[in-house]
């Protein structure tokens, strides 16, 4: 009866561990898991582009926070990527390209000129990337000539910025790249001259502002850029980039959107992987690539947001 006893026992122990040995790793298997790379959906004219590019870009944006959009259309090679292009962004001073393509569509459509003061503010706004110039021409053209163009432009999912607060303007990644559709193939949108007059400011961007995009760019490549960046309590540091890179057999055109950067580092580090991967699978036979120097601490007044102030200036160090 003992034994018995003891065997029942026995059994009873080992029954229970087995049960927990069992139920542990159904328990373990229903635990969240880790939030995977998201995947670029891209398509090309050339065989095994497409694969490449995903790859590459999933790659670069492996490990990362960011939170990124990304938008990429190279007309030689029919090919296009995608990922989380119809997002929204604070666009930070991104929309500044938008502005100054806006000031030009209804000038043309007025059949006039700008005027000197309009190329003085137009030239710092892309330039310099300088908040006052951009409040000026954002004033004068109010938001109802914004809606005008952004519908003409077929812009759809841009919003622009309430109480004057242009840098809180919602961007797509998609709107971004249709912008800069615009900007380097003949439309019926913006007149050549136009067009010709935005690309050239965004050629001549100063040099502190050049990272992003351009990052890993050909030498041979014809760079024109735009960026922007802005800190808020929600969502921590916008820090975004759209260029076109065109001339000497290249025509594409790039946006990368990012946002939950914990510091702008992070953001341009994002868009700089993204970049390189890039231009590296489009430029195969290019083995020079262009190189911006950020320098060690680049300056840019933030736009003004309602938390604040206009003139506050920031300063960061990109690696």
């Amino acid at each position: 009866m003992k034994t018995s006893h003891i065997s029942r026992r026995a059994r009873g122990a080992f029954c229970a561990a087995l049960a927990a040995g069992m139920i542990a790793p159904v328990a373990l298997g229903a635990a969240p898991a880790s939030a995977a790379t998201p995947t670029a959906s891209c398509t090309s004219a050339k065989a095994g582009l497409a694969a490449q590019l995903s790859k590459d870009i999933t790659a670069a944006l492996k490990g990362r926070t960011s939170t990124t959009a990304v938008a990429l259309y190279d007309r030689t090679t029919k090919t296009t990527c995608t990922l989380r292009s119809t997002s929204k962004y604070d666009s930070a001073s991104v929309v500044k390209a938008t502005v100054l393509a806006t000031l030009l569509w209804d000038n043309t459509k007025h059949n006039r000129y700008l005027t000197q003061r309009e190329i003085d503010l137009s030239t710092a706004m892309i330039t310099k990337s300088d908040n006052n110039a951009t409040t000026s021409l954002w004033k004068q053209l109010g938001v109802t000539k914004v809606n005008a163009f952004l519908k003409a432009a077929g812009m759809t999912h841009t919003v622009p910025g309430s109480g004057g607060y242009w840098g809180l303007t919602q961007i797509t990644a998609q709107d971004e790249q249709r912008l800069l559709t615009l900007l380097t193939e003949k439309n019926s949108v913006l007149s050549d001259s136009a067009r010709a007059y935005e690309l050239g400011l965004m050629r001549k961007v100063v040099s502190s502002q050049r990272w992003g995009t351009p990052a890993g760019a050909p030498v041979s490549a014809t760079v024109q850029v735009k960026n922007g960046w802005l800190q808020r309590a929600t969502h921590g540091w916008r820090v975004h980039s759209i260029g076109a890179f065109t001339g000497n057999g290249h025509d594409y055109v790039l946006t990368v959107l990012t946002q939950d950067n914990k510091t702008m580092n992070d953001g341009v580090n994002t868009i700089q992987a993204v970049a390189r991967a890039v231009h590296k699978d489009l430029n195969p036979r290019y083995l020079k690539a262009r190189v911006f120097t950020v320098p060690s601490a680049p300056q840019e007044a933030l736009p003004p947001v309602p938390e604040a102030p206009a003139g506050r200036m920031l300063t960061a160090k990109p690696r």
